[in-house]
């Protein structure tokens, strides 16, 4: 039984397969629907270049896309962006760029944003951004190489290059942040504000 609690089936603008869980194991049936919408263009359009500002803008325009299409549904987007200082990364593009990626990386404190939105009809109903700090233990070219041949292809279905629930767990030496925001969703603000709008049973 769903501790979901509104009339029509909530919907998550995402394929994340660690989104997809962390709502699963939170107890919600829902509908995954990704967003199809260019998130570079978005972001140069925008301007923004705040990773925080850029992971709640992209969490709000997915949330948007979807509930545009479904009328009266609960819609959530999320996004997640990796800086190191100035510097942004994106989705290494194969296994060259994930290696360079984590020669940057490694020895060094870079933050994770994490943004949630709510649309509905259209219209945002909420949004947040949580803030993770990961420092990365050095690694030598050999340990990088060991890491990659370990994770495979997994390592370009995420910013930087890891799975922090999986083998990437192994690239850290200290962790500042909340576990959800690590993996793409701040779930105790999005539970609290749907907790606020009687959508939730507990």
């Amino acid at each position: 039984m769903s501790i979901w609690r509104g009339q029509q089936k909530l919907i998550l603008a995402s394929q994340s397969r660690a989104r997809n869980i962390l709502l699963e194991n939170a107890g919600f049936d829902f509908e995954a629907l990704p967003a199809d919408i260019d998130e570079r263009a978005v972001q140069q359009h925008s301007g923004r270049t705040a990773p925080g500002e850029i992971a709640s803008l992209l969490s709000c325009e997915k949330a948007l896309f979807i509930s545009r299409q479904k009328p009266g549904q609960y819609v959530v987007g999320a996004d997640q962006t990796l800086a190191l200082g100035q510097r942004m990364f994106s989705k290494p593009a194969g296994r060259v760029q994930a290696a360079e990626q984590l020669g940057l990386l490694a020895g060094q404190v870079h933050e994770l944003h994490s943004a949630v939105a709510v649309a509905r009809d259209g219209k945002i109903l909420f949004s947040d951004v949580g803030v993770a700090r990961m420092t990365m233990r050095p690694l030598t070219e050999n340990q990088i190489k060991a890491y990659l041949d370990q994770a495979g292809d997994a390592v370009t279905t995420s910013v930087g290059a890891y799975q922090l629930e999986g083998l990437g767990v192994h690239l850290f030496e200290r962790i500042e942040g909340d576990h959800f925001t690590i993996l793409g969703l701040p779930l105790l603000s999005l539970l609290a504000y749907l907790r606020s709008e009687k959508l939730l049973a507990v």
